[in-house]
């Protein structure tokens, strides 16, 4: 490496120890005000106390902000639940479900060997109200005070309001993370009942702990044809170009089509699948507490939040001694592709596309199977088996890629007369471009072999990127040094700085710069921007090193394999360059 690669590597390593106390100091982070420690259970409680006057029935088209009123003077009744799989909490305070405990599942998982996973997996941690309580105000709602029964297999939740409504809610726990529950709607008085839209209550997406910065966390709902996701960039105050403005205070969709609703975060989704569409699903944003600071390693933390969703179903009349019953499935566990395929399967809805695969989903859904099968039939481990996978795909695009580099090193070797005739036609760019097809033509060259394996290549990267990025299997799998697959391979903290040491991403810059010097530069490419695409890698180094260690040993494991490829052509005597034509100058033009 000569000396200006080794100042513009060192340059990039000590601004990316840099970044984050530059940032810190120029631009601090919100923080909650001093003393508060707990702003969504102030704001709870007071959400839960009795209103002075009824509230106005809400309506499908603008209903107010729905609340759960319920009295905080009366002792709130729990009854629990637990499965091989999951531990559950009923609340009397709204009828429903108030929290999922995942026993398989730790909350917290060690980024490093001297750490142990701690705490247990949750759902619905921080919400305003239990899953499936209805907000629809006095008419429905009542005192949301109900009464708690345990049945055979799960709870039943029952209230009678006193315009002759009763409530009875059935939830029946069953395998697959599955929640059943039975809604019955019963007018037992001698008079039809007008009962305004209803309201019901979908759970509340969180982060999952301190460490968990929340970009994944969201809404996302299906209306039957596509999926849609609502999280921070919905209700961020900058637009487009990063211009400011004034984010929503709410999300409204469908249009009685709603087949199903999701909470989640990065590795854990709580979905409502009611088996008759809702009218709309809504969405808002809401502060969450500020954790301790003994709970955040190294992130400076800003403001948590997190999003709550709602069912709407419009407005009905009841009529009397009469009974509307909607039946809801829950699911309530960890984004695990098999069990949700399973599930979609007998559904029929798609609830897969929780898993948040995007555009290459069935490159990701590929990959991730192969991954499985790997450790599940070879018994390798999941380190080892992105390893294998990269070495095939690498092997299955060898001959794309040696056909490309052979490609590039003929254009470099022709280099000269490529120059030649630029210069010779540097007045006439149309014959300028014909003579240089003829050229390429004649020394079966395609200027665009360079960036054919790239761009055949890209589906695969982007498939591993979001198989990596929600792939639970990966969550606290340990490789060589690295404690965590699904976590930067965190090493030591630079004393000072309080910055990770990652060591992947070095590695990963590392082979990505001699990779870039190894490859030849495409045929008249400005020498200036030669040498800055020589140096681009560096960024990648910059924007993937607190990503997860799976990806980046998956990309370091590709550059190895592609530096070894560029070296054996290099040692084949056929990558020699085919002889070009010699061009003579054109007869002088007679006076």
């Amino acid at each position: 490496m000569d000396r200006t690669s080794i100042i513009v590597v060192v340059i990039c390593v000590l601004l990316l120890f840099a970044w984050k106390p530059i940032l810190d100091k120029f631009f601090p982070p919100r923080l909650l005000p001093a003393g508060v420690t707990n702003a969504l259970n102030a704001s709870l409680n007071a959400s839960n106390q009795a209103p002075s006057s009824p509230v106005a029935p809400a309506s499908v088209e603008a209903p107010p902000t729905p609340m759960l009123l319920a009295d905080t003077n009366v002792p709130e009744q729990l009854v629990e639940i637990t499965n091989p799989n999951a531990h559950y909490t009923f609340a009397s305070i709204g009828g429903g479900l108030k929290l999922i405990e995942l026993l398989k599942y730790p909350e917290t998982v060690a980024r490093r060997r001297s750490q142990s996973a701690r705490g247990v997996a949750t759902l619905d941690s921080f919400t305003p109200a239990p899953t499936l309580a209805l907000l629809d105000g006095a008419e429905v709602q009542g005192d949301s005070l109900y009464a708690l029964t345990q049945t055979t297999n799960g709870v039943r939740a029952e209230k009678t309001l006193t315009n002759g409504l009763t409530i009875v809610k059935d939830f029946g726990v069953s395998t697959n993370y599955l929640v059943t529950v039975t809604v019955r709607l019963e007018n037992r008085s001698d008079h039809p009942l007008n009962l305004p839209a209803q309201h019901w209550f979908a759970g509340t997406a969180t982060p999952l702990n301190a460490q968990d910065n929340g970009s994944a966390v969201g809404v996302l709902w299906y209306n039957g044809a596509k999926s849609q996701e609502i999280g921070a960039s919905y209700f961020s105050s900058s637009g487009f170009a990063c211009i400011p403005r004034t984010p929503p205070a709410e999300f409204r969709g469908g249009s009685n089509n709603v087949e199903w609703v999701a909470v989640h975060n990065q590795y854990f989704a709580l979905v409502v699948m009611p088996h008759q569409d809702a009218a709309q699903v809504v969405v808002r944003k809401i502060n969450l507490p500020q954790p301790a600071q003994e709970e955040v390693v190294y992130r400076t933390v800003r403001q948590p939040v997190g999003y709550e969703a709602e069912l709407v179903y419009p407005p009905l009349t009841l009529a009397s001694h009469s009974t509307l019953q909607r039946q809801v499935t829950l699911y309530t566990g960890p984004k695990e592709y098999r069990t949700l395929a399973t599930i979609a399967s007998s559904f029929n809805n798609n609830v897969d596309a929780v898993m948040g695969f995007g555009f290459f989903g069935f490159v990701s859904k590929g990959l991730l199977l192969w991954m499985n099968w790997l450790h599940s039939t070879l018994a390798l481990s999941y380190g080892w088996a992105i390893v294998t996978i990269t070495v095939v795909i690498k092997v299955v695009f060898w001959p794309l890629t040696q056909a490309s580099t052979r490609s590039a090193k003929r254009m470099q070797a022709l280099q000269p007369k490529i120059k030649e005739l630029q210069a010779k036609y540097k007045d006439d760019p149309a014959k300028q471009q014909r003579k240089m097809m003829e050229f390429w033509k004649e020394n079966k060259i395609n200027p665009m072999s360079g960036c054919l394996p790239t761009l055949i290549q890209m589906p695969v990267f982007f498939g591993f990127f979001f198989m990596i990025r929600t792939a639970i299997e990966l969550r606290g799998a340990p490789f060589l040094w690295v404690a965590d697959l699904s976590e930067p391979d965190t090493l030591f903290f630079i004393p000072g700085l309080n910055f990770p040491f990652n060591l992947l991403p070095l590695i990963m810059g590392g082979t990505m710069l001699w990779q870039a010097h190894l490859t030849p530069p495409s045929a008249g490419m400005d020498p200036s921007q030669a040498k800055i695409m020589r140096y681009m890698p560096l960024m990648f180094m910059v924007f993937l090193y607190n990503y997860s260690a799976g990806l980046t040993l998956y990309w370091t494991v590709q550059n190895l394999l592609s530096i070894v490829q560029t070296k054996l052509i290099r040692m084949n005597p056929d990558t020699a360059p085919m002889a070009a034509p010699v061009l003579t100058p054109p007869p002088k033009k007679r006076k």
